[in-house]
């Protein structure tokens, strides 16, 4: 991969080239040491052309229609004006290829809308790497004028608590007539959401969206609103009719200016940095640690012990931890 100086990267992303939008993703993607030192240069280059997109998380159960949903969303903001850029944080990745390549052809009118842009997660990577690149991405994205960012949940469980920790408005889509309404929804995922929605409400199924709506209000409002300026409402709609799509907008439109007027938003998002910030130290502590050339020598053995029940895991993680204390974590 050609290299070049952080300034070439930083203008010609601010002038919207779409080739090298491309290629500083990509840098910011790759793990190389040095592609990491640049990175970081552009992407505090970045930083002030950033932050001004409305960032909207989405998550769903498998089958809820996510990706017909997202393209829906996508194709009419598109036609209000704005330009949308759709991401992906995948820890799946590395055990499946990733689904998002197949959710990219199948936003086959989205993905070639010359206002839309769709970036895969990198395939194999952790959680917390992927989370990275994601939050990185999605400011060279801003920086480069989307000013509606689409965070996806490909993956499952924590993925969910990730993406809600790095958008401004958290988005749960929902089935209806799949049994009971509530069963396999973790309360952690609906604590999340700044609203639930109820897809594939058309046809014969309108009324069954209806009695789902009802049942998750019910569910919510067992839960504390997580700020006091806005309770999250049940909707429904259908991505394949259009049907309900311009009234979530609005309600993600309707968040955006109740939070921004109480300084909530901005607090948020002042959080969000911090959070990711320590999230970025705790990452690079442990890639530290485990790269010490002490660490390495003694970690194939300690494990060994500790497998075969002749040390106890407490006492083989303080050994391990203390054989740092007179060396340097470099």
């Amino acid at each position: 991969m050609e290299m070049m100086d952080p300034k070439s990267y930083i203008e010609a992303v601010v002038a919207g080239n779409r080739r090298m939008l491309a290629k500083t993703i990509t840098l910011v993607e790759s793990t190389r040491p040095e592609h990491r030192r640049l990175a970081q240069q552009v992407i505090d280059g970045l930083l002030p052309y950033g932050g001004k997109a409305i960032r909207l998380g989405i998550t769903g159960v498998p089958g809820v229609g996510k990706s017909t949903f997202i393209e829906s969303l996508g194709m009419m903001l598109i036609e209000k004006g704005h330009k949308v850029a759709v991401l992906a944080v995948d820890p799946s990745s590395q055990r499946s290829g990733g689904s998002i390549m197949a959710d990219k052809t199948r936003m086959e009118r989205l993905a070639v809308a010359p206002r839309a842009f769709i970036r895969p997660s990198p395939a194999g990577a952790t959680l917390g790497g992927v989370a990275r690149m994601t939050r990185e991405t999605m400011i060279v994205c801003e920086a480069a004028g989307f000013d509606v960012v689409i965070v996806e949940t490909v993956g499952v469980g924590q993925s969910e608590t990730t993406v809600a920790s790095m958008v401004d408005f958290f988005l749960v889509l929902m089935l209806a007539g799949a049994g009971d309404e509530l069963q396999g929804i973790k309360k952690g995922v609906l604590e999340l959401a700044d609203a639930v929605a109820i897809n594939k409400a058309d046809g014969d199924n309108v009324e069954k969206a209806r009695k789902a709506a009802k049942a998750y209000e019910m569910a919510l409002h067992l839960l504390n609103p997580a700020t006091p300026t806005w309770s999250p409402p049940v909707l429904t709609c259908s991505a394949l009719t259009m049907d309900g799509i311009d009234r979530i907008w609005e309600t993600v439109c309707e968040h955006r200016r109740k939070l921004t007027a109480t300084g909530e938003l901005e607090e948020k998002r002042r959080s969000q940095a911090l959070q990711w910030m320590w999230s970025l130290v705790e990452n690079g502590l442990k890639e530290r640690f485990y790269n010490h050339p002490a660490v390495k020598a003694r970690l194939e053995s300690v494990s060994s012990q500790v497998r075969k029940g002749l040390k106890a895991p407490t006492v083989a993680a303080q050994e391990l931890l203390f054989l740092l204390d007179n060396q340097q974590l470099v």
